[in-house]
């Protein structure tokens, strides 16, 4: 190549460090970004509504930039702050309305700052106009951070699945239990009428318990309820009466046969014990 023709591809070449493009623009490359780049309010709109109100753009503005959160240059935040917020405001009122209120803010912080400060008492500082600013700042930071914090925390239905199992179980029906008093309460009933049909005749007769329960055994088989009175024979006399509810009560305390009632006052039923297998 002749040094004509270099000196020529020099002087088309922009003066870059290295000629690394950083991009390429219709298969052209690009060594620096466009001064007049023309970003459309849509744009913007989108980029409003994706922070959570002006102080998350304002934080924004000031990370971005690396200002100094404790010493915040008000005249390039706001100059940025306004560029943003201007764009928006002819579109989108609503979104701009709280927006345009921190900027009025602005103005007054960077206002009161060109004027010369308050005389205070002998040993004071003059109160920096930007403090509450600041001050509201670091608070918003903090909870934003925290707020963070929470997300990154595991969440049901977001992270995972808390394991549901379910376990189905043969519902049985259980009868209340029959206390002393109803069983008293209902072989008084059995007494009182066997009075009536009582018969004056002395007679001695071996009556065994043990033969009641087998008598009683028989008479439930087969069968899935039994009333407590269809039990008794009252024509036998109150000796066989006795005898036979002893046989119940030893049936009953070897757990051979059930005696339920639905509720209260309500008729007592007699069963054989039902054992699962």
């Amino acid at each position: 190549m002749s040094e004509a023709s270099a000196s020529d591809a020099a002087a088309t070449m922009p003066q870059v460090v290295d000629n690394v493009a950083v991009a390429r623009l219709y298969g052209e490359p690009l060594f620096s970004l466009p001064t007049d780049l023309y970003i459309p309010p849509d744009a913007l709109e989108v980029f409003l509504e994706a922070f959570e109100g002006p102080l998350d753009l304002l934080l924004y503005l000031i990370r971005k930039q690396n200002f100094n959160i404790l010493d915040i240059p008000m005249a390039a935040l706001t100059r940025q702050y306004l560029s943003y917020v201007d764009e928006i405001r002819h579109r989108n009122l609503e979104l701009a309305a709280e927006y345009l209120l921190m900027a009025a803010m602005l103005i007054e912080i960077k206002s009161r700052m060109l004027l010369p400060p308050k005389r205070t008492a002998a040993g004071q500082e003059p109160e920096d106009p930007r403090a509450e600013l600041v001050r509201r700042l670091l608070e918003y930071e903090q909870m934003k951070l925290a707020a963070a914090s929470l997300n990154n925390l595991p969440q049901i239905g977001r992270d995972f699945v808390v394991a549901q199992v379910q376990r189905l179980q043969a519902s049985q029906v259980r009868l209340p239990d029959v206390s002393v008093e109803d069983l008293q309460q209902a072989l008084m009933g059995i007494f009182q009428r066997a009075r009536l049909v009582q018969k004056h005749k002395i007679s001695r007769e071996e009556l065994s318990v043990r033969e009641h329960m087998s008598l009683m055994l028989k008479s439930l088989q087969g069968r899935r309820f039994v009333e407590f009175e269809d039990l008794f024979d009252p024509h036998r006399g109150v000796p066989v009466l006795i005898v036979t509810f002893i046989a119940l009560l030893e049936l009953a305390k070897e757990s051979l046969i059930e005696v339920t009632q639905a509720e209260a006052f309500a008729p007592i039923y007699v069963r054989l014990a039902y054992t699962p297998t």
